[in-house]
């Protein structure tokens, strides 16, 4: 079988359905409230989707912070409202093309991370994960180069330090079957977000097979 650790982040509405087949650490929601409970209609706290059964939650997906205006303080309220609840984040950040043309990925990113950084501390953050998401490479059939993906996950591990080792970054970007292998082999890229490819199941399981053993 496949040696490969894998979290399955489903909406909501589709979690209580996993717990027959997957186990707490391997069932992600998508997003959660930033409030605790309490009267907050519609909200779905992280409390309740430990209640449910997971163990991750991924936190300012890039169509989180475009569709729904998340900024770099929500993100933070919310990597911390996870881990208070005992739910590991999966934490991403990212650049849009305008950014990176106008040569801004360093400064976006770094500010993206520091927020979380400052809020939850860098230990906290390394019971979860990191996802570098280039915003322009995801869904546009346009891929950062294993090159550019690397460069910007040694910086990310450079900002972190050394307590930040056993921290895992994760590829979120346009990662399918012809170029997971080549991604997943750069010395600071841990693993991928994967997106479209996920919903294939032989494009899974071929990702899943090109993690270095």
């Amino acid at each position: 079988g496949l040696k490969c650790e894998a979290v399955v982040c489903a909406p909501h509405v589709y979690l209580e359905q996993l717990r027959n087949t997957l186990s707490r650490d391997e069932i992600g929601a998508q997003d959660l409230s930033t409030h605790q409970p309490g009267a907050y209609t519609g909200d779905i706290a992280a409390e309740m989707l430990r209640d449910i059964g997971c163990g991750w939650v991924i936190v300012g997906h890039s169509e989180r912070r475009q569709g729904h205006g998340e900024t770099d303080a929500v993100v933070a309220t919310k990597a911390e409202r996870a881990l208070q609840a005992g739910l590991r984040p999966i934490v991403c950040i990212g650049e849009t093309l305008q950014q990176r043309e106008a040569g801004q990925t360093s400064a976006v990113l770094s500010a993206q991370l520091a927020a979380v950084l400052e809020r939850v501390g860098v230990e906290a953050l390394s019971t979860g994960a990191l996802a570098y998401e280039p915003v322009w490479a995801i869904g546009t059939g346009r891929t950062a180069t294993p090159e550019q993906a690397q460069d910007v996950h040694a910086a990310l591990r450079a900002q972190v330090g050394n307590k930040g080792d056993s921290l895992r970054v994760l590829y979120g970007g346009s990662v399918k079957p012809a170029n997971a292998a080549e991604l997943f082999n750069q010395p600071d890229i841990d693993g991928g977000l994967i997106g479209g490819a996920s919903l294939v199941a032989a494009d899974f399981l071929a990702i899943c097979a090109a993690v270095p053993k």
